[in-house]
């Protein structure tokens, strides 16, 4: 079956985790999160993050996000993100939903990222009664458009927050990647920098289902388990979401594919630069942002590859998944090359 370009979340369930998730499939356990194999994970999140952090398991990343940051904020708080953040654009606002009403607020920066002068003048803007007061900070690591917030960048926007009385969230659908592509320790880009909550992506980065929901503050998971359950968020079968886990967390295999999928899209980076396609953002961790000729494009399309064109800040949007084979990259490769005609060129 062709592999596509369209969404990390393509790629089938890595060979780690379906191991993991079968070998819990043998005989009863405990319901709802009270099983060995939940514990274990949860004991493993600690380790890699060198913390004593609560551990939470949902279904997928907008419930994940939403209780998240609904823990954060009451229903008259607002919480400040970019403005091509996921849960400003593609989370039917749910996070207000789940909140009973905290309004979301974007503050600019460039490259996908926030920066602290962009998030003290939305903070600061007004102090009235007739508007809802700043509560809540929300990062992407990675970012909407493939960039990363180093870890001095996270620190600096963490202790801004900080100033202005804002928890921090962190929206890491991709946090993999991203530890891969810094090699810095987790806690790094987490807790030691200010984070009070991480949303770890499990689903892109090879799990069949399942986001973790981590709190470094643990205050603020005091009634979280009761937010699952009214979300329809706590499985009963929980082993089944967090028994995968156990797969990608051992041995590293969590870091191993994510650098694999980072190598992959640097390889179609490079391949797209030399055909002469100009790239939006750079290339930091397992996505692609190109600007595409309309007849590539189209050519594309025609040859039956899949990608997403309204994603983030316009433009072609390449994702490269733990499963990514280098053939695939050069197939695609070589169709825009036909395409733009820089196969003819590198012939001459």
């Amino acid at each position: 079956m062709q592999q596509h370009f369209a969404s990390d979340n393509y790629a089938g369930i890595c060979p780690e985790a379906t191991a993991a998730l079968l070998e819990a499939n043998t005989g009863h356990a405990p319901a709802y999160g009270d099983d060995d194999y939940t514990r274990q994970v949860s004991d493993r999140l600690r380790e890699v993050f060198e913390t004593d952090c609560d551990v939470y398991f949902v279904f997928n990343g907008t419930a994940a996000n939403s209780l998240a940051l609904a823990t954060l904020c009451q229903s008259y708080h607002s919480v400040i993100c970019h403005p091509l953040a996921h849960v400003e654009t593609d989370e039917c606002g749910a996070p207000e939903f789940f909140s009973n009403g905290a309004k979301l607020l974007t503050a600019a920066g460039e490259q996908g990222r926030l920066t602290p002068e962009a998030i003290t003048e939305v903070a600061t803007r007004r102090s009235d009664l007739h508007f809802p007061k700043p509560r809540g900070l929300t990062l992407t690591q990675t970012t909407e458009v493939g960039t990363l917030y180093r870890p001095d960048q996270v620190a600096t926007i963490a202790d801004t927050a900080r100033r202005l009385g804002l928890r921090v969230h962190m929206d890491g659908a991709r946090f993999a990647n991203a530890v891969a592509a810094l090699d810095v320790a987790p806690a790094d880009i987490t807790w030691r920098a200010g984070v009070d909550v991480l949303c770890f992506g499990g689903t892109k980065m090879g799990l069949p289902v399942g986001e973790a929901v981590v709190f470094f503050d643990r205050k603020l998971s005091e009634d979280f388990a009761w937010r699952c359950k009214q979300a329809g968020q706590l499985a009963s079968k929980m082993r089944f979401l967090s028994a995968p886990w156990l797969g990608m967390l051992t041995d590293e295999v969590w870091l191993k594919h994510a650098r694999h999928a980072n190598a992959m899209a640097q390889r179609l980076s490079a391949g797209l630069v030399a055909a002469g396609i100009e790239l939006l953002f750079p290339t930091e961790a397992n996505g692609v942002f190109a600007r595409l000729p309309a007849a590539v494009e189209a050519g594309l399309r025609a040859k039956g590859w899949r990608f997403y064109t309204f994603i983030g800040a316009g433009g072609a949007r390449f994702m490269c998944g733990w499963d990514t084979l280098p053939a695939t990259v050069d197939a695609i490769l070589a169709d825009i090359r036909h395409l733009t005609g820089a196969s003819d060129a590198i012939r001459s």
